[in-house]
């Protein structure tokens, strides 16, 4: 088949490409900028790379027509982020592909309410990324029930992988969590340290694209949380991460008050961002109808990023 990834050098583009490309699918990678993927593969020379700048493109409405002309079996949308510019893309291509597959994100759930939590609980959202791929899904899903449009969607948790720095155990992307916690020295945690984290890795994400093509019939007008098997709280995170180098966690605990100035005001909103979300997700629907079976737990995904930013 001929597929289109649109926003296809990020993380999960990345590892889905090059299986695409094994598989023996014709594929076109479509990009804002002929950026490289995080990590090498001789698949990409068989790739074909289109670079289109996405929100000029619908500003002049044809960036629909432009995915349309590629003649796409597949649309895999990576970096839709507005219902407009879903509704854009899906007006220019119904009656035109097989399947279409959207990224989405477990932040349609806003706070974790009953865990685990399952695909059909009711939307909540509380970020404003997380209303607007709530939106997306609600739009998707009544496209692919009213007018049969072949949308299926796909929640990942928090991505991680080589090339980039995971969320660490306080919610923030930043690297120095894990030099303290390799050297032995004290973290200090938010609250009582159990509020959760749901990583998965970026192959595994890549993966269950794969399985949604593959199964087709029971993946479209379908949404499918894709995250590892089970969710990390912040403190069993911390003690994980502080023995794979051999120390003993230094942990202590603060009130949100008094924690969040400790840390920078950014830092602060980020960590409040995972912690208020705390998620925590099932995958039973995906393993059931997509066959998603993710090779990582999250921190399995979570050390082998670390390989490659920490010694």
């Amino acid at each position: 088949m001929k597929i289109v990834v649109i926003g296809g050098t990020g993380h999960i583009g990345t590892f889905l490409i090059p299986r695409l490309v094994l598989a023996g699918h014709e594929v076109i990678c479509v990009s804002r900028q002929n950026r490289k993927p995080y990590l090498a593969h001789a698949a990409w020379d068989l790739v074909r790379m289109v670079s289109i700048n996405r929100d000029q493109a619908e500003q002049d409405t044809n960036f629909g027509a432009q995915i349309r002309n590629l003649n796409p079996d597949v649309v895999i949308d990576l970096i839709c982020f507005t219902r407009q510019s879903a509704q854009h893309l899906v007006e220019a291509l119904q009656g035109h592909i097989q399947h279409f597959i959207h990224c989405g994100t477990i932040w349609v759930h806003g706070h974790s309410e009953v865990v685990p939590t399952h695909e059909n609980q009711q939307r909540k959202p509380i970020c404003e990324y997380g209303k607007n791929k709530a939106a997306i899904e609600e739009y998707l899903l009544t496209m692919a029930r009213k007018s049969g449009f072949p949308a299926t969607l796909l929640h990942p948790g928090h991505i991680v992988g080589p090339g980039w720095v995971p969320v660490n155990p306080i919610g923030t992307e930043n690297p120095e969590v894990f030099k303290l916690l390799a050297q032995g020295k004290e973290l200090v945690l938010p609250n009582l340290g159990m509020e959760t984290l749901h990583h998965v890795h970026a192959d595994d994400v890549a993966a269950a694209f794969c399985n949604a093509m593959e199964n087709r019939n029971n993946a479209i007008g379908e949404n499918f949380h894709i995250v590892s098997e089970q969710a990390l709280t912040l403190r069993g995170y911390a003690t994980a991460i502080a023995a794979r180098y051999g120390q003993e966690a230094k942990l202590r605990f603060l009130p949100w008050e008094e924690w969040k100035l400790t840390v920078s005001e950014s830092e602060a909103e980020e960590t409040w961002d995972h912690i208020a979300h705390s998620p925590n997700c099932s995958i039973e629907k995906a393993k059931r109808l997509i066959n998603y079976k993710p090779r990582y737990t999250s921190l399995q995904a979570i050390e082998e990023a670390l390989n490659h930013i920490i010694n």
